[in-house]
């Protein structure tokens, strides 16, 4: 079709020179594709470089850590991409015998693979003709299209992956899925969209309507959730300190403070009558004094998390037994990695 001739045309004269564009290592490839999911290219880039530097190989990945994984994968978020990561390596070494799925369809078995990134793989690095769909491909669908269905609903997503599995370039689907995602992201951008020197403006039905800004179409999102978090920072007269690894949510297996979650915001005296500051502490002398005097918001897809770190020094190091030049070591969460960056030992 001449809609799929122009992208690849378009593509292999203003693609960018991107690392993971020089091989067809499928490896090399899911790392890139995995990191790349909700994450901008500009920034995934270091962690790209580092993940290969440090995991070369999925042997190298599925011998690590998870500490170690989360670690390199600090600040990306969504954390549970990473260790998807980690359980599909660790499952292609030791029930693969090492060697990665080659179709779409043994892709979709490993942990934390959907249709993009099956799709994505099975394309660039062996050549089968299965579409992918992500955000910039929906948007340049929809816009060039006219299609009015929202793309994150369950019609939505059917009818955009029936449309792109027509439009694919069969010769040549690593190419075209290429080159249909990149001119999303440089040409038909969610704003300010290139429209005056697209090679399709001939043809595009939302530029003809006057629309371009109307399409796509997303349903609601869900409410956000908020929630208000109470970092206790201890901190000993001998520069002792206590962190925990999470258990439990998007955070799971990552080190925080010891936290008291609360309905809404609390004072000092509050935080001190909580039962959790009391376990801590028991009858010990101590200082509370609240770090910063506003309330840090730490904003994520489905909620926002509303935070305090709460400084508390006593001269007992008995309970606390964590150098503070230590804790670096350890995989934390943004939220925590931006108040260490901050926060200045005396």
């Amino acid at each position: 079709m001449i809609f799929s001739k122009q992208l690849r045309y378009w593509y292999l004269h203003n693609k960018r020179d991107l690392p993971w564009r020089t091989t067809i290592d499928p490896y090399t490839i899911w790392v890139s594709e995995i990191i790349l999911q909700q994450t901008r290219v500009d920034q995934g880039m270091s962690y790209y470089f580092q993940f290969i530097k440090n995991f070369p190989t999925v042997f190298h990945l599925a011998a690590a850590s998870e500490e170690q994984v989360l670690k390199l994968w600090q600040g990306l978020g969504y954390y549970s991409r990473a260790r998807n990561l980690h359980f599909s390596a660790k499952y292609i070494v030791n029930e693969l015998n090492g060697n990665f799925p080659i179709t779409y369809n043994e892709l979709l078995k490993l942990k934390g693979v959907g249709d993009y990134t099956a799709s994505a793989i099975a394309s660039i690095c062996f050549n089968e003709p299965t579409a992918v769909v992500d955000g910039n491909v929906y948007r340049v669908l929809a816009r060039y299209f006219g299609i009015d269905i929202a793309i994150n609903s369950s019609r939505g997503i059917k009818t955009f992956k029936q449309l792109a599995q027509q439009l694919i370039d069969e010769e040549n689907p690593g190419t075209y899925n290429q080159a249909i995602m990149e001119f999303g992201a440089l040409m038909c951008k969610p704003n300010n969209p290139d429209c005056e020197i697209c090679p399709l403006n001939n043809s595009c039905f939302a530029l003809s309507k006057n629309s371009v800004k109307d399409l796509p179409i997303k349903e609601k999102k869900a409410k956000v959730k908020t929630r208000h978090f109470n970092y206790i920072v201890i901190h000993s007269r001998d520069h002792q300190t206590k962190i925990v690894k999470r258990k439990t949510g998007i955070w799971q297996n990552l080190y925080e403070f010891p936290l008291i979650e609360t309905n809404s915001i609390i004072d000092e005296e509050q935080l001190i009558e909580h039962e959790i500051f009391k376990e801590l502490f028991c009858d010990l002398d101590v200082n509370v004094e609240l770090f910063d005097k506003e309330v840090l918001v730490h904003k994520l897809t489905h909620q926002h998390i509303y935070t305090k770190f709460w400084v508390v020094t006593t001269g007992s190091s008995s309970n606390f037994s964590l150098p503070w030049k230590t804790i670096k070591k350890y995989p934390v969460p943004a939220l925590i990695d931006n108040f260490l960056n901050r926060y200045k030992i005396n």
